[in-house]
């Protein structure tokens, strides 16, 4: 919390802490009209944390409001507001994910992070295709052993069919 004020004090903000009975705090900012920004602050396993929402006109403390968010690793939702348009930015865990920008004419995606790393990671990870090789193994297995003990031709005749279909899946599994 000390570093979250001192970012507001290192730029002169106008501001004051109040410390409540509970551990929690409220810090009230002032912007240049004196009007006040209350963020009120809930101490919960030795975490300050702050749900709600504020307006904040004065460019200054929007800039040092998005530091912050950056620093501690902030989830919020920002809305710039332009004359004929809004920028609504996305943050989670202190980094952009998503900018949209929203006018008369609806809404359209700037910006959009894509985890593409981790995408592949996950798609590295999953074995779904191996685990279906190996059962398509098996059953092939299975269907030979069978059709060696059995001498109907009429069993082998389905038996054949069978491993006709799971030998084509799997040569496309395998591709």
């Amino acid at each position: 919390m000390a570093e979250f004020i001192q970012i507001f004090e290192n730029h002169e903000a106008s501001m004051q802490v109040k410390v409540l009975e509970n551990g929690n705090q409220e810090v009230v900012l002032y912007d240049d009209g004196q009007q006040e920004i209350v963020l009120s602050f809930e101490l919960k396993n030795d975490l300050y944390i702050l749900q709600g929402s504020c307006r904040i006109t004065n460019l200054h403390l929007v800039n040092l409001m998005r530091k912050a968010v950056s620093k501690f690793k902030g989830s919020a939702i920002v809305h710039r507001i332009y004359t004929t348009y809004t920028i609504i930015y996305h943050y989670e865990r202190g980094s952009v994910v998503k900018i949209i920008e929203m006018s008369d004419q609806g809404q359209k995606l700037i910006y959009e992070y894509k985890d593409t790393v981790g995408q592949l990671q996950d798609l590295f990870a999953n074995n779904a295709v191996e685990n279906e090789i190996q059962s398509l193994h098996d059953q092939i297995n299975g269907l030979l052993d069978l059709r060696n003990k059995v001498h109907d031709s009429s069993v082998h005749s389905h038996i054949d069919d069978r491993l006709q279909k799971l030998s084509r899946r799997l040569f496309v599994l395998e591709a």
